[in-house]
């Protein structure tokens, strides 16, 4: 099967889909079916294939906030294929997909990626709005079929009145590599001595209010015991690291909570005991997926699709309003207690989240929705 993945850009600072979607690419093409993984970026880039994957970049046009490319519309008027498969709303790239899908009578698949849950599906309404009308228009409504990572975002399109077949295939996560852990750990030794020298707790993420970000800081400093560390490491978004330092600061958290940027740096996981997601909303949060493979218990809400944490030792999942009890439960444990839990839960999420498993649900799909 040729299979066309659509993603609007593949660049670390947009967070979990950079990184997953090219992972189920691969995934794909592992399988041996033919795929092409496009995507925009600010100057464009040079095609390169791996195998059976090749990978197209396309330079974005003004305003990028958008994703618009010109390269990439003409580009896709060419592309002979079975299924296309887009990823994220609201942007221009969802428009040229669907355009191709209708040009050429083949299944478009959409992955919304978190954003049809109810806290992000109302958060600046007007402009998705807008985006629904001239940015996309009727993408959603004649989409093929849509891609869910969870039950939970399954059942939120259908909540939006969206009647299209659904794949539920979670994201896959690959188990740490010791070169890279030992990598990283020496980067973050040389960079944030302090992680290494107390117990830490780690939250790695996008800078951005959905993450509840300054409310963690905020409970942090209200009840953590004084000799643990909250390392807040993450892509400037919303807020930058400026001033999240000086929100630490103001609140008189020096010494308590330290903030680093993670836009050029390995991930951190190999600076803490324990990993804190406390976010508004999160498809997968690929993040969790990658704490746990390299050996940290978690923390996340509700609004996060890890309930199956609660029937482990390796975590918990629940609402916000119960979140500090967690923590300090979780605190209490003790570093050495929270590393043995986190080797365990390294074997379980490798074993249970696999990326060819998802890719092999997603071709059964395509393949469904072309009879």
């Amino acid at each position: 099967m040729k299979i066309t993945q659509i993603v609007p850009s593949i660049e670390p600072r947009y967070g979990g889909p950079s990184v997953s979607v090219p992972k189920l690419a691969a995934a794909l093409a592992g399988l041996g079916h033919d795929v092409e993984l496009l995507a925009t970026a600010p100057d464009g880039g040079e095609a390169h294939r791996e195998g059976t994957l090749q990978v197209r970049i396309f330079a974005r046009a003004w305003p990028e906030s958008i994703c618009g490319s010109a390269g990439l519309a003409r580009y896709l008027r060419t592309v002979e294929c079975d299924a296309i498969h887009s990823h994220g709303l609201w942007l221009r790239t969802l428009h040229y997909a669907h355009r191709r899908a209708l040009q050429r009578g083949v299944p478009h698949v959409i992955s919304p990626r978190g954003m049809m849950n109810q806290w992000a599906w109302h958060h600046n309404r007007w402009r998705k709005a807008f985006a629904e009308v001239l940015l996309h228009p009727g993408a959603l409504h004649h989409a093929t079929g849509w891609h869910a990572t969870s039950p939970g975002e399954a059942e939120e399109i259908h909540a939006l009145g969206f009647k299209q077949p659904v794949c539920m295939a979670p994201n896959g996560v690959d188990a740490a590599l010791p070169a890279e852990e030992d990598a990283a750990r020496s980067y973050w030794q040389e960079h944030c001595p302090e992680a290494f020298a107390r117990p830490t707790a780690l939250f790695y993420s996008r800078f951005h209010r959905k993450k509840r970000v300054l409310e963690l800081i905020d409970l942090w400093l209200a009840h953590a015991p004084s000799e643990w560390l909250l390392l807040l490491v993450g892509i400037p978004q919303e807020y930058t690291i400026d001033q999240l330092r000086d929100y630490v600061l103001r609140n008189s958290g020096g010494g308590r909570v330290l903030v680093h940027d993670g836009a050029e740096a390995p991930p951190p996981y190999a600076a803490a005991s324990l990993f804190l997601l406390p976010s508004h909303s999160e498809n997968f949060g690929l993040v969790v997926a990658e704490a746990l493979a390299h050996g940290l218990p978690v923390l996340v809400t509700d609004t996060t699709p890890w309930q199956a944490l609660n029937a482990t030792d390796y975590g918990w999942c629940g609402p916000w309003e119960h979140y500090r009890e967690a923590l300090l439960a979780a605190l209490a444990l003790g570093p050495d207690r929270l590393r043995t839990r986190g080797a365990e839960a390294r074997a379980w999420v490798v074993r249970e989240y696999s990326w060819e498993k998802s890719a092999r649900l997603l071709v059964d799909f395509y393949a469904s929705l072309r009879r």
